[in-house]
């Protein structure tokens, strides 16, 4: 039963990518449309769990939430231009390189020869896997510029995803009690960056359902962590890309080639098992 609940938090985030493809509207309405979802969820979650609250939980769980919005609202836009199956298993690699960095160099979590070791190895595979999913069969300009603009797009992702992670992490803040303040800058972030981009359109409001399987992902991690341990929780949440990589071919109609669609599966696998080997570490 714990293994299942583990494994939540990989369908609904790896399915995020599918449905708000589906749902349509722009990165910003996109962005915002989840916020809102994931505010339903704080404020559910603040009631129910009645945690602790202190200016340095508002202030920094504020900040967190700033941080994440500039991550999706610019994973959204990455997907605009190469796709959901390059976008997110190219993204999750890039996210998990920052963060074992982070991990390494700012909180000092490499203290054996065992760590660093499989700290490298990790690294390794997760560039490789990178790598291989954004891999064309055959040159073409213009494709080559719309991978070119989504890797820009990715990496002011990946800073916004780690600035995520990193203020949770050294203010040492409780998981229940950061939630409400952390979707409160999500919205926030949202807000400021759907200015002047039809904000509040139909594609907002539909994308709420976004949030909703966000947030849903969210409390079953917390709830997996406790019974399975962070490293199985953390290892098992990396699954979702394999959702929503082969989702986007599927059912979203992303075209590949035959050699192409090797590529990407290789490279899924690289980067699962980069972050179970990550969860090893953990």
């Amino acid at each position: 039963m714990a293994i299942i609940l583990a494994l939540i938090p990989a369908l609904a985030w790896g399915s995020i990518g599918l449905v708000s493809g589906k749902l349509g509207g722009n990165a910003y309405q996109q962005t915002l449309g989840m916020t809102l979802g994931a505010l339903v969820f704080g404020i559910g979650t603040f009631l129910v769990a009645q945690p602790a609250m202190d200016m340095k939980v508002w202030a920094l769980g504020i900040l967190s939430g700033l941080f994440w919005s500039l991550g999706q609202s610019q994973q959204f836009q990455s997907m605009k231009f190469m796709g959901v199956s390059l976008t997110v298993p190219i993204s999750t690699g890039m996210q998990l390189v920052a963060n074992t960095l982070a991990g390494a160099l700012l909180f000092a979590e490499w203290r054996t020869s065992k760590d660093v070791f499989l700290g490298l190895l990790a690294l390794f595979l997760l560039i490789a896997g990178a790598y291989l999913t954004s891999k064309k069969e055959k040159s073409d300009a213009s494709a080559g510029d719309s991978v070119g603009k989504g890797l820009r797009t990715l990496l002011i992702s990946t800073i916004g995803y780690a600035g995520y992670t990193i203020v949770i992490t050294a203010g040492h803040l409780d998981a229940l009690a950061v939630v409400l303040p952390q979707s409160i800058g999500m919205v926030i972030g949202a807000s400021l960056f759907a200015f002047g981009h039809d904000a509040f359109a139909k594609g907002t409001w539909k994308n709420i359902l976004t949030g909703l399987l966000w947030g849903t992902g969210n409390v079953f991690m917390l709830l997996s962590i406790k019974p399975v341990g962070l490293a199985v929780s953390f290892s098992l949440a990396q699954m979702g890309i394999v959702i929503s990589t082969f989702g986007s071919i599927y059912l979203l109609g992303e075209k590949k080639t035959h050699k192409e669609m090797r590529y990407v599966t290789i490279g899924s696998l690289l980067v699962i098992l980069g972050g179970i080997v990550l969860g090893i570490m953990k």
